[in-house]
């Protein structure tokens, strides 16, 4: 569903820093795109829960606002960047934000964001969410997407460049998937994938859950929209932000359950299933199906990480990343980035306990 960068509150239309803050804010194959260039960085891979620095996300009223709602992660050229949702303004809507690293930890930098399309305010956006970026070729392309909070009524654009940094060099290609009331399914959040000359694109929040679809010519959907997991204990069908990657003869799908956007009131938790196919049935380790409810818990709330959800995976110089979003309990619910060494344990994912993340389950 569509992200307040604040946890609730309404955001100012723009990020502003102070020059002190300013002077302080001194990536690849994702989910099946191409391997990242490893070029410029030292030492070697990190590993565990990343110690993160610089501009990992920071709100003070009328000083910054400076989000990172539904981070994508990637690589160009030894170049890491973190894409993610808008400022939300319903005045002067926020485009898909941006900032870069030369390595994982940081210090990460803003750098601004890029507009949205004139087409997207047809859906009474306050703001673009939830995008997901992906390499083919030299080609990067951008899918985002574009509803109002609580709606059906949407929809996910992409736009393509050569030169992911340079924010001016995005060219905007409209609309690849809609969804409206006559549907029963939401057509946002969304993550696209190849399975060797194959490409896909998964997508979906509440009404009937998760689905793919095969895209041909990497803008056009085709085929029968496919079910990947739904949450029917939980009415609403709490459940979005589909993450499909292949790791060994396994693709792995994680999905975000429970509700985002409520500062540290969120119920956010990351679940997980795999299959031997990218469009499923995927199952948990107890074989039920996604579909039907399951999915074993990879990440609930760390320490002061309250809602932690929307992973985005990268798999950089021979280790697997992700990164995801949470409300920080210290600070009242400022949302922040973690990036974490994607760990395994007998063919499954998992996440180590880092400094901050508390006392691990018994």
């Amino acid at each position: 569903m569509p992200r307040s960068t604040t946890g609730g509150e309404t955001a100012p239309a723009r990020r502003r820093r102070t020059p002190l803050a300013a002077a302080a804010a001194v990536l690849c194959l994702l989910a099946g795109g191409a391997t990242a260039n490893a070029a410029g960085h030292s030492g070697p891979p990190p590993s565990g829960k990343l110690p993160m620095t610089g501009d990992v996300g920071d709100y003070v009223p009328g000083v910054v606002d400076d989000p990172v709602h539904d981070p994508t992660l990637f690589s160009d050229r030894g170049t890491y960047y973190v894409f993610s949702t808008g400022v939300a303004n319903a005045d002067d809507p926020g485009g898909i934000f941006v900032r870069k690293s030369t390595e994982l930890a940081g210090p990460w930098e803003s750098v601004g964001a890029i507009e949205l399309p004139e087409w997207t305010k047809a859906y009474g956006v306050g703001h673009l969410w939830a995008p997901h970026v992906v390499q083919r070729g030299g080609t990067f392309y951008l899918y985002y997407a574009a509803s109002s909070f609580g709606t059906n009524n949407s929809a996910i654009g992409v736009a393509t460049t050569r030169t992911p940094g340079d924010l001016d060099s995005w060219v905007d290609h409209g609309p690849v998937l809609r969804s409206d009331t006559d549907d029963d399914f939401n057509a946002i959040d969304p993550q696209v994938f190849s399975d060797g000359g194959q490409w896909y694109i998964a997508f979906g929040s509440f009404w009937t859950g998760v689905k793919i679809q095969r895209l041909e010519d990497m803008t056009r959907p085709v085929g029968p929209v496919i079910d990947l997991a739904d949450d029917p204990v939980d009415p609403p069908n709490a459940i979005e932000n589909p993450q499909v990657f292949k790791r060994g003869g396994y693709w792995y799908l994680t999905v975000s359950r429970g509700f985002c956007c409520r500062g540290v009131d969120s119920t956010y938790a990351t679940y997980v299933g795999r299959s031997t196919s990218p469009t499923g049935p995927f199952v948990d380790s107890e074989g039920v199906p996604m579909t039907e409810g399951g999915g074993d818990l990879l990440l609930d709330r760390r320490g002061d990480q309250v809602g932690t959800g929307a992973l985005d995976v990268l798999n950089d110089r021979g280790r697997t990343y992700a990164v995801h979003h949470y409300y920080d309990a210290d600070t009242g619910g400022t949302i922040r980035m973690q990036i974490r060494e994607v760990e395994w344990r007998g063919g499954w994912p998992h996440f180590s306990y880092g400094p901050g993340d508390g006392t691990p389950p018994a």
